[in-house]
């Protein structure tokens, strides 16, 4: 086992080499270099496994000694050091498949344990290099090695179409038991589990018993499953080989029996979309195809679709909007219900029997309500682009596209949330409490005009005019006369300075605090503070 030490600090190679017991972790020697350059040559003609490396030197990072690295396809088990706990040293350490990263000054005990594991790592790749050269680890992983195969045809197909000989070479480089006219059909399977509370680990478990469900479900002796991949999120893809001609009923009724289990298992819904069949040569065009029309479908749920009923148009099909001025006219008297049905029918109208509409006509018809909505909004004087903000409209907006269902949902929050905030709106007294109840819990910040009108989502020219009909003062005003009874109590009652009380109730300058002041109350703070503390005395406090 070697090592190669790296760091630009001839102190910390020295150290390293000295304070770390080489022959209990079973390293029989150790290379030391300074530099990139140097290490860059040192790999070039020694047989390195484990690289301790510092991260920061002047002639080269060590993130770009391991790139290297991995560029000329050298085994090494990489530790970063570092003095510095930066987030993006850490991710691209991670991306490069760095063993593992460790923060100065180094403590040698650990750093030990360190090493002893990335020693472990490295006999183990050795073990595993071996068994493949002797075909043992081939036979153990030939199902990892089968979607590995199929996850790449899948992602380099998304772009463009993989090339037969690519598809042959890579056959045979992996020697897996296909023959180029295998007759293969792929399904998509769209998932939509999204609630905002699956974490990794549910998203773990879910994944689990979605694969026992699939691979309890989708078999025949007709065909076998060659492999069942994620490779997007919420969306899957199944392999399948034909062993019979195929057939295409079948493969709806394990769909559709699919989706029942789906809904009652995993509690979610789903839609299944039956691509096209095709020899392995041209798995490439097939899966392009496939993909291409798959990415501009929004499908309704817990359908099945046979790809080959939706052949990607030559030119789209020309926008036709909906009959916005119903909708505005819908949306002024107040009428969610009939707002919401009039969308739903444009909506069926345009899915006609197909069950399915293309995401770019869908895009359209979707910022024309959202355009409708802001327009209704800033008519009310109503800031739309401040109250559509936070994890639930950015979640659904999200996934508006997903389905007809998403997209149904979407604009029930878009529409109720602009009808019921315009209902709060046109209740100046509700507005104008709510601002002074903010007032009085925030003096001491910053209250401009625009700060309050953004905690109602309001227009801050329509806020001060509500605000000062409702209270006969100006919302400049009632903010001062706030801060000025606030700085009357702690004036009377502390023994605070002028110039922290201004600080409190929120004017840093206390030359401008004590003019306004005495405009409002006659005195300067501290003739106030003196007439308060002789009223306390006399027993008879400032009126």
């Amino acid at each position: 086992m070697h090592v190669l030490l790296v760091d630009d600090d001839y102190f910390v190679v020295t150290a390293l080499e000295k304070k770390i017991d080489w022959a209990s972790l079973q390293v029989d020697a150790v290379y030391t270099a300074h530099n990139v350059a140097q290490a860059r040559e040192i790999l070039k003609t020694r047989p390195v496994q484990i690289l301790i490396s510092d991260i920061e030197m002047p002639q080269g990072s060590g993130l770009e000694l391991l790139a290297w690295i991995r560029e000329e396809k050298y085994e090494v088990q990489t530790i970063f050091l570092t003095n510095y706990a930066d987030f993006n040293y850490a991710q691209k350490a991670i991306e490069l498949q760095s063993f593992e990263y460790f923060l100065k000054p180094i403590e040698f005990d650990k750093l030990m344990l360190i090493i002893q594991k990335a020693v472990a790592r490295s006999k183990e790749q050795q073990k595993n290099e071996k068994a493949i050269q002797d075909g043992r680890f081939w036979q153990k992983n030939q199902a990892k090695i089968i979607e590995y195969f199929w996850r790449r045809l899948v992602v380099d197909s998304v772009s463009v179409p993989v090339k037969p000989s690519d598809v042959a070479r890579s056959v045979q480089e992996q020697h897996l038991a296909y023959g180029m006219s295998d007759r293969i059909q792929p399904l998509l399977i769209q998932l939509f589990p999204y609630n905002g509370s699956m974490g990794k680990e549910e998203k773990n478990l879910f994944d689990f018993a979605l694969l026992n469900v699939l691979y309890e479900l989708i078999q025949s002796p007709c065909f076998s499953v060659e492999t069942i991949l994620e490779y997007r999120d919420c969306n899957w893809i199944v392999i399948l080989k034909w062993h019979h001609p195929v057939e295409v009923p079948l493969l709806r009724e394990l769909c559709s029996l699919f989706i029942e289990r789906g809904r009652s298992y995993l509690k979610c819904d789903a839609c299944c979309s039956i691509g096209f069949s095709a020899p392995l040569e041209s798995i490439g065009q097939l899966l392009h195809r496939l993909l291409s029309i798959h990415g501009e479908m929004t499908p309704v749920r817990n359908e099945t679709y046979l790809m080959e009923d939706y052949p990607p148009p030559a030119v789209p099909r020309e926008y036709r909007p909906p009959d916005l001025t119903l909708l505005e006219d819908l949306l002024h008297r107040n009428d969610p219900v009939a707002f919401l049905g009039e969308v739903e029918k444009e909506l069926r109208l345009r899915l006609g029997g197909r069950r399915v509409l293309n995401i770019s006509e869908l895009s359209l018809f979707r910022l024309d309500i959202v355009q409708l909505v802001y327009s209704f909004l800033k008519l009310k004087g109503i800031q739309a682009h401040k109250l559509y903000t936070g994890k639930t409209n950015d979640s659904l907006l999200m996934h508006s596209l997903s389905s007809i269902e998403d997209f149904e949902e979407y604009l029930k929050y878009l529409v109720h949330t602009a009808l019921d905030y315009r209902d709060f709106a046109a209740q100046p007294k509700s507005v104008v409490e709510e601002i002074k109840q903010y007032i009085h819990a925030h003096y001491g910040e910053d209250l401009s005009r625009n700060d309050l009108a953004e905690i109602v989502y309001l227009h801050p020219d329509y806020l001060a005019r509500v605000f000062k009909r409702e209270t006969g003062v100006s919302l400049g005003s009632y903010v001062i006369q706030v801060r000025i009874q606030v700085a009357k109590g702690l004036l009377e009652t502390t023994e605070l300075s002028v110039y922290t009380i201004a600080n409190r109730v929120g004017y840093a300058n206390d030359s401008y605090f004590s003019k306004l002041f005495k405009q409002e109350v006659g005195l300067t703070p501290n003739e106030y503070k003196r007439v308060a503390c002789l009223g306390a005395e006399s027993g008879h406090p400032i009126p």
